[in-house]
């Protein structure tokens, strides 16, 4: 690089040179060329600095005097003829500056500079010349002599001799030294300095630092802040120091640490000799008296500047350090100790440094240090930052952790290294855990530490919420914690397929869940070691039968374990139990230790049983181990080692055992130990530390569970030895599987404490940021976490002050309004029901109960729920219209899509603000009441349920729950009659509206609610009016919806028209006092979608409730004109809803209020319908299901039973017949004989319907003989009451025309009832019935007109029955006897013409 600078200069010479000579026209003056100028300007500067010195160096020390010191001649010998040499050489080089020797022109200075009689005004000239000499660059590391130069000025700088004067001269000359210093370092030919002269610099620094303590603040300062420059340029260079080391080792040279090159200068050697004194820095102490003692403490200011220069030089060095062995290690072991030591035992300002230092460390060397940093957090932050430390010292350890989450990856990779790990502490779950417990206020103000908590609580959510998704914004990140299916070693740290992130991804998690396990089995063992191994199996932690390794780790790493039980199965006899103490002890590494440090860390882990076996077997392991590690020669076996480790414990107890009075003594523990090594003695010294050691230190022989929060030399030296086995940091990024288990751990402490802050904070910042915090929580939530929201929505709904039970509707109306806090958790609420309604469970009961409360405040808008889909028909379903509690319902139409985004949550928060500081403009204009109204708006509540098609099915579920359990009146207090009524009409709106919104999945979601409705019903206090009454009125708009698909399901229809049934049952009144509606729907669903009714379920519902609802007076035209269209049409009437018409026509026709032309054309429907009958009959159709009504009489289904199965026709005629019998016996004598007409229509066209014998004698049993008897008592009790003769004359003619009904049917179907083995039976009951009516009395004054008929029929049914051979005298038949007895008693008048040959 120097060669190329040269060689530009050279060019610009030569061209300012040919520049020169054509400028013909100046005169010829011989110009210099820049390279000439440059070394003219150097000579001259060097004569200047001569002249300088030596004019200081005659110059006497009289102010006044004008002549030369006597001591001129001494100079003139020595020191001014090399000055004087050097001028004489200045202005009449050989050759260039850069390439002489640099010896030649600073031997002068510096012979100047390490006299001892020269002034110090001279020795600061000589230092201020070498410093313009560095600055100017004159020589560099090419030139000749140059590392001899350099190294010279090293130690002319260091041995320099001041004349003693005046303190200001001599700082004056200190802080030329601390400048040239700087400027050799900084110097490009620095690169030649050796190690040494290296170190000498920052030493002679550190001297003057020293010095400058007593003296001027100025002094103190340069030499700080030349010793902090040195560091940096030092440990800038070191990433070239390493290249340069590494060319130089593959050139065959020696390795750089070892001393490096001596021709390439300094190493990495120097670098690490400074970080070593520098650490050493930390150790410095002074001495401090106090009532006549002395006490060492260390040196804060000295610390201080330690740190500092350790940060920097961590900063500028980098990741590189990691390349330097030695470095490394010494920032491993020798740095950490003593930061994590005086990290408990520092000023504020000390510990803030410490942690800034630690946190530089992480960002370049975390690969290196995952041990030691668990350990810094464990013994110092966490120590420092809980509860009972000053607060000083507190704030600052707890912006130490703040700092650390800050850091992109940190807390990912703290999950990932520890608290995934089941050997190591969960850093990040304690971390998230202590800000919890520090931020969690218990009464206002927050105090700072607070707050500060708070925020750092804030800035792990958040960062987790920023990662909890994948790259397409979403997460399927399965179920939590994950299923440990296999035994796999929990201490292994290994992935096997390391290199797949999906595989170590669940690696680490599979890590985690047996961490999770192995706490779980420790509470089992501390309560039962049976269940708590047993456990361990059941939960694939240790195999079956059990590995001794697997029992081993789990004793030796598992924390709060019972000390008492491991002791026990430690020392037992038993063949596993030896495995595992052996497997135990190899869990221990002792290397670098003395006998008894590893004795305590051996002791420490678990108690040490009473029995003695058992402590022989325990101390014989660790004799081994420890044999086999000794870091000398000390010991000739490891018998020696167990008689050691006994006396050991014999001395512990006597020593520190208060009930021992005489005391051992070191001569006598030395003496007790003679010939136990081999026959030999141990050393005299080891003894007696041994001795020592335990007399000062008691050894814990009964430790209980938990680790001390000391960290002493024996625990670090453990730790150093732990980190040689232990796999490196695991640098890692957030990965949405992690970020979800993460909050996990700290979910429930963080929603706790975050709605402790909302609560008794009055910052609106503070409540703003918990209202942020809130949403982030509910967006890591979402992915898994369902319960955690659930807790969240509780939390922060209490303070909405909706759901105090206690407060009336003002103190309430009050609060809300004077109070910024319960409008902040409204809106926040009801923003993540929109935001994050997916992944809400139990929460919305808590929504429900604060809308519903909002609902009695009248605070909610108009319409809860807008529209989606304005009307275009004037035949619009009126579920388009306005319901009693003002929610609009939406369109039938799907809802598909989400346009809920996060920018919708700040942008309405942001609305929120902007309303709240117009708080007073507004209440002037409008009051509270239209402030009120407006936030609401901003919460958007309508979006909840319209958009509730995009619940997954558990959380529409668990709505719909809530919405029917609230209507139901669980969890509420109603003041009033009309309040119930309208909360309850107001939650099965909102019901009916997510229905709607997801009837595209109606049978996957309904038959849960109707569970829900069955179980409400049988709460102890429930009112079933008004809930039936708008659940049937909702349900029937549902219905509609799902009749009105083009695609309906059978499915959807049945669930709907059971639970419709199920409503109406609980209270039949409801029919009554929602007919109008009901029968508004219904009549709907048959002229608009009969052909979509396809289950008998539906079809029985729909024709029931038509009949029952259609009765009152304001009804029965609507529910007559829509059963008359759906019977007259008959294209929708089929075998399977038959019998339900018949009935319900058979209800509207015997009503009193329906019109006689109404009546008339039902009875005729009625009949008319026999010929679909006939048609299905000759069509050859199976019976399709059970189509008897409920209303159906007990001996129509009696006799029904009779009939087969197959022949359906003939069950739905009798059905007919019966329900026409039925109609001749109401009061109207019109309908009566319209009936008995319309059943002989329908006789008659059921002649093709191929009635059997048994078939026609059932009908006359159930029908024709039913309808005579019961015309002929009611006949008879009209002829009993007063003045009811005109009653009786009409029922009289009715029943005539039944005895001709009779008369027909039977000479219509004489020839199959003939046949039929009953028929004697079947004729007796006939003449029976003539003979009834033949003497019916109707009263003494009342001459009946069936006197009259009677002999006309029997004459017409003999007679036929004569023609057809039926009545005639046979052997072994008595049907003529019967006949002619009959009729001599009946009609004796008859009897000559109908039997003349009996005559």
């Amino acid at each position: 690089m120097a060669k190329a600078r040269d060689q530009n200069e050279g060019e610009e010479d030569e061209a300012a040179e040919e520049e020169g000579n054509s400028s013909s026209c100046q005169p010829k003056i011989k110009k210099l060329s820049k390279r000439k100028k440059k070394e003219l300007g150097i000579s001259c500067m060097l004569n200047t600095e001569v002249g300088a010195v030596i004019a200081v160096m005659r110059r006497s020390n009289d102010p006044y005097s004008q002549f030369i010191s006597p001591n001129e001649e001494i100079y003139d010998s020595t020191l001014l003829y090399s000055l004087k040499s050097l001028r004489s050489l200045i202005f009449n080089p050989q050759r260039e500056w850069r390439i002489v020797d640099p010896s030649i022109y600073l031997s002068p200075f510096l012979d100047v500079i390490q006299s001892d009689e020269i002034p110090a005004a001279a020795t600061g000239v000589a230092l201020s010349a070498i410093l313009k000499i560095l600055k100017l660059e004159i020589f560099d590391e090419e030139t000749p002599g140059a590392k001899e130069a350099i190294n010279s000025i090293i130690t002319g700088i260091t041995n320099c001799r001041l004349e003693m004067t005046d303190s200001t001269s001599e700082d004056a000359v200190l802080m030329r030294v601390l400048q040239v210093l700087a400027g050799i370092v900084k110097n490009r030919a620095s690169i030649l300095l050796s190690d040494h002269s290296v170190c000498t610099i920052v030493n002679t620094c550190f001297q003057i630092v020293q010095k400058s303590a007593s003296r001027g603040d100025l002094l103190q300062r340069n030499a700080r802040h030349t010793m902090h420059e040195l560091i940096q340029t030092i440990f800038a260079r070191l990433p070239e120091i390493e290249d340069r080391d590494r060319e130089s080792t593959d050139t065959g040279f020696d390795d750089a640490e070892n001393g490096g090159n001596l021709d390439s200068g300094y190493s990495a050697h120097c670098a690490v000799d400074i970080f070593q004194f520098l650490c050493s820095l930390l150790n410095v102490v002074e001495i401090t008296e106090t009532d006549g003692s002395t006490t060492p403490n260390s040196d804060e200011d000295v610390q201080l500047f330690a740190l500092v220069l350790i940060n920097s030089a961590i900063e500028l060095s980098g990741d590189g350090i990691a390349n330097h062995t030695k470095l490394l290690k010494l920032i491993q072991d020798e740095l950490f100790y003593h930061l994590i030591y005086y990290g408990t035992r520092s000023s504020p300002l000390v510990l803030s440094m410490i942690c800034s230092t630690v946190l530089n460390i992480y960002h370049f060397l975390r690969r290196s240090i995952r041990l030691q940093l668990e350990a810094f957090f464990t013994f110092v932050l966490f120590k420092v930052a809980s509860w009972g430390s000053f607060p000083q010292l507190q704030e600052v350890a707890l912006e130490g952790i703040i700092s650390f989450c800050r850091q992109p990856t940190f807390i990912i990779e703290m999950y990932v290294n520890y608290d995934c790990d089941p050997l190591c502490r969960n850093i990040f779950e304690d971390i998230g855990r202590l800000l919890c417990k520090i931020a969690f206020p218990l009464s206002s103000p927050l105090t700072s530490l607070q707050i500060q908590a708070f925020q750092g609580l804030v800035v792990i959510v958040h960062t987790l919420a920023d990662n909890v998704e994948d790259e397409n914004g979403s997460s399927s990140i399965g179920p939590y914690p994950l299923a440990i299916t296999e035994y796999k070693p929990f201490w292994l740290e290994k992935c096997d397929n390391g290199y797949d992130l999906d595989s170590w991804i669940e690696f680490v998690r599979l890590r985690k869940a047996q961490k999770k396990k192995i706490l779980i089995a420790a509470n089992h063992f501390n309560r039962d070691e049976k269940k708590g191994l047993e456990y361990l199996k059941i939960a694939n932690l240790v195999p079956d039968p059990p590995e001794p390794k697997a029992l081993a780790y789990f004793y030796r790493y598992t924390p709060g374990l019972d000390k008492i039980a491991i002791g026990d199965y430690l020392g037992d006899p038993g063949e596993l139990h030896i495995q595992v103490l052996k497997e135990f002890t190899e869990t221990f590494d002792f290397s670098g230790m003395i006998l008894d440090t590893a004795l305590r860390t051996f002791l420490e882990t678990f108690r040490l049983p009473g029995e003695s076996q058992k402590i022989h077997r325990i101390l014989e392991a660790f004799s081994e181990k420890f044999y086999d590690q000794q870091s000398s020669e000390i010991f000739v076996s490891k018998d020696a080692v167990f008689i050691l480790c006994y006396s050991l414990i014999m001395l512990n107890t006597d020593q520190h055992n208060p009930q021992v009075k005489k005391k051992m003594t070191e001569e006598e523990f030395i003496r007790n130990n003679r010939a136990i090594n081999g026959g030999k003695d141990l050393p005299r010294e080891y003894l007696s530390d041994l001795f020592q050691s335990i007399a000062n230190n008691a050894i814990t022989l009964f430790g209980q569970s938990g680790s001390s929060l000391e960290m002493d030399q024996r625990r670090w030296i453990e730790l150093i030895n732990k980190t040689k086995v232990m796999e490196p940091f695991i640098l890692c990024d957030f990965e949405c599987h992690l970020a979800r288990d993460m909050f996990a751990s700290i979910a429930g402490t963080s929603v706790a404490t975050l709605a402790a802050i909302f609560e008794h904070s009055d910052e609106d910042d503070i409540l703003h940021e918990c209202v942020e915090g809130m949403f982030l929580v509910a967006k890591i939530c979402q992915f898994g976490l369902e319960d955690t929201l659930d807790e969240l929505i509780a939390s922060f709904c209490k303070f909405t002050t909706l759901l105090n039970p206690y407060a009336s509707a003002e103190e309430t109306l009050y609060a809300f309004s004077n109070d910024l806090k319960p409008r902040m958790a409204t809106l926040a609420a009801f923003t993540i029901g929109n935001k994050f309604g997916k992944s809400i469970r139990g929460g919305w009961r808590t929504i429900v109960d604060c809308l519903l409360k909002l609902k009695r405040l009248k605070l909610l808008p108009q319409s809860v729920i807008e529209p989606n889909m304005a009307s275009t028909s004037s035949t619009d379903l009126p579920m388009h219209s306005k319901s009693e509690s003002g929610v609009i319902f939406p369109s039938l139409e799907h809802v598909s899509g989400n346009n809920r985004q996060s920018s919708g949550m700040i942008g309405r928060f942001s609305q929120f603000l902007s309303l709240d500081s117009s708080e007073d403009s507004l209440v002037q204009s409008g009051g509270e009441f239209e402030h009120n109204l407006k936030i609401i708006q901003q919460c958007r509540i309508s979006n909840i349920f319209n958009n509730s098609t995009n619940l997954p099915e558990e959380s529409l579920l668990n709505l719909g729950r809530s919405l029917i359990f609230a209507a139901a009146g669980k969890g509420q207090k109603f003041s009033t009659p009309v309040e119930e009524e309208e909360t309850v009409g107001f939650c099965w709106d909102l019901i009916i509206t997510i229905t709607l919104a997801n009837i595209h999945r109606f049978s996957t979601f309904w038959p849960i609610f109707h569970d829900y409705l069955l179980l409400v019903a049988q709460f102890p206090l429930f009112s079933p009016c008004p809930f039936s009454e708008k659940a049937i009125v909702g349900m029937f708009k549902v219905c509609l919806k799902l009749l009105g698909s083009y695609q309906s399901e059978k499915i959807s229809e049945e669930l709907i028209f059971k639970s419709i049934t199920l409503m109406w049952k609980l209270d039949k009144e409801i029919l009554d006092s929602c007919c109008e509606s009901i029968v508004q729907a219904l009549g709907k669903i048959l002229t608009e979608y009969p052909a979509n009714l396809q289950t008998q379920t539906g079809w029985k519902s729909v024709l029931h409730l038509l009949s029952v609802a259609g009765r009152h007076p304001e009804t029965y035209e609507q529910g007559v004109e829509a059963l008359i269209m759906l019977m007259s049409d008959g294209t929708h009437v089929s075998r399977m809803n038959y019998g339900y018409c018949i009935d319900c026509a058979f209800g509207y026709a015997a009503l009193k209020i329906i019109p006689l032309d109404k009546s008339w054309q039902l009875i005729d429907l009625m009949a008319e319908s026999t010929s679909l009958l006939v048609q299905w009959f000759k069509n050859g159709y199976s019976d399709p299901g059970n189509y008897m009504s409920n209303t159906s009489n007990s001996s129509i289904e009696d006799g029904s039973k009779q009939f087969n199965s197959s022949n359906f026709t003939t069950n739905l005629f009798v059905k007919l017949a019966d329900a026409l019998r039925k109609s001749s016996l109401v009061r109207r004598e019109e309908i009566r004989n319209r009936a008995v007409s319309a059943l002989q229509r329908s006789f008659t066209l059921a002649d093709e319907l191929g009635f059997t014998s048994s078939n026609c004698i059932n009908i006359f049993n159930l029908v024709i003989f039913a309808m005579v008897d019961d015309l002929h008592e009611k006949t008879v009790e009209y002829s009993r009451r007063e003045n009811a003769e005109r009653e009786m004359r009409s029922m009289e003619g009715t029943f005539t025309m039944a005895m001709e009904l009779l008369t027909e049917v039977f000479l219509q179907f004489l020839v199959p009832l003939s046949q039929n083995s009953g028929f004697r039976t079947f004729w007796l009951g006939v003449l029976r019935r003539m003979d009834t009516c033949m003497k019916v009395n109707l009263g003494d004054n009342n001459q009946s007109r069936l006197q009259e008929l009677v002999p006309v029929l029997l004459k017409k049914l003999i007679l036929e029955m004569k023609e057809k051979e039926i009545l005639v005298q046979k052997e072994g038949d008595d049907l003529w006897e019967i006949t002619y007895v009959q009729i001599q008693w009946t009609v004796p008048s008859l009897k000559e013409e109908l039997f003349p040959e009996e005559e």
